[in-house]
């Protein structure tokens, strides 16, 4: 059995950087480097197959498609259009591409769905004299639960911060756990947080290595455990809330309460991104990252797609209108009712 493994997720930056492109077999070319791509993405790509049943992804279809599109004459600009276009047909926001002058991404898993979140909102439940402890906001809520907003995984989170956490919320019914609009960040993080909510050493999924250059190369599927945490746990009941916009490190962290007792999901699928991102670069310089080892839930199944709360709740307008959050008052109803 392995422990959860310490790895940074992000959307903004590339990690874990392999070898390059051998320019010998590629020129720096429009050509070339539409070769040297596609060839990264084929060989080292990790979820081919579960997107060949999902949606249908060819990518011999997707090369096809986009050589016609290829010219000698093409400038920058319009060879970084069509590169990005065939990277969107994956429809992976962990697939990146960086150039000097842009960055090529998809974000369609988020913004072609309802926020499920307002800024103005979140101002109202937290009021001005709210806490703030490695990165958390948090405070008592008027009817004794804990509401605790975690906007990123980008920065540690301390251990003695937590306990302060823990014993502040201590005397409250519950507690609320939002992370909406949580973009990802560092899988350490994810883990210290979630760690607060277990007494016992819990099977939370489990990852794959890609072992060759074929499409279905991996190693055997290797546990996630997630460890308690040495310092305060909390034995109330917990509301995680989530939407769309939760990626990444954050769509693991809520693999990883789901597994946690007295733990339940409210609120919109997750936006996914399960895969953890390694890097390349194409012979002209570009930089490439791309989901290399693909995750799994306990029950082995992939939430590259997000993971389904346990109780889908959208924010309403007629909600919004008298600065009410229906999710977080769904969230106070269920832990009243606990």
């Amino acid at each position: 059995m392995r422990k959860v493994f310490y790895v940074i997720f992000s959307l903004v930056t590339a990690f874990c950087t392999v070898s390059c492109v051998d320019e010998e077999e590629f020129s720096d070319s429009p050509r070339g480097n539409f070769e040297a791509l596609w060839k990264i993405i084929d060989e080292r790509y990790c979820f081919f197959g579960y997107k060949n049943e999902a949606y249908g992804l060819d990518w011999n279809a997707v090369r096809a498609k986009y050589s016609m599109q290829i010219t000698d004459e093409m400038n920058d600009d319009w060879l970084f259009e069509v590169l990005g276009n065939m990277l969107g047909e994956l429809r992976d926001g962990h697939v990146n591409m960086y150039s000097p002058f842009d960055n090529a991404r998809y974000w369609s898993w988020k913004e072609d769905y309802p926020a499920n979140f307002s800024d103005s909102l979140l101002r109202r439940y937290l009021g001005t004299d709210y806490k703030i402890a490695s990165g958390l906001r948090y405070r008592k809520l008027d009817d004794n639960v804990g509401y605790v907003y975690c906007p990123s995984f980008e920065s540690g989170m301390g251990a003695g911060n937590l306990d302060e956490v823990m014993l502040a919320l201590a005397p409250c019914n519950g507690l609320i756990v939002d992370v909406r609009g949580n973009g990802g960040g560092m899988l350490t993080s994810a883990e210290t947080l979630a760690g607060r909510f277990t007494d016992e050493d819990i099977l939370v999924g489990y990852i794959r290595h890609k072992t060759g250059p074929g499409h279905e190369d991996f190693s055997s599927p290797e546990e996630q455990i997630l460890k308690p945490s040495s310092g305060i746990r909390w034995h109330k009941p917990v509301v995680v809330l989530t939407n769309r916009a939760v990626f990444s490190a954050a769509n693991e962290f809520v693999k990883y309460m789901k597994c946690c007792p007295n733990v339940v999901v409210v609120g919109d699928r997750t936006g996914g991104g399960a895969g953890m991102p390694m890097s390349s670069e194409l012979p002209n310089g570009w930089a490439v990252r791309f989901s290399a080892c693909p995750m799994y839930d306990k029950d082995m199944q992939c939430t590259e797609f997000g993971i389904e709360p346990d109780y889908s709740v959208e924010l309403t307008d007629s909600d919004f209108s008298r600065g009410r959050d229906t999710i977080i008052e769904y969230a106070r109803t269920l832990i009243a009712g606990w």
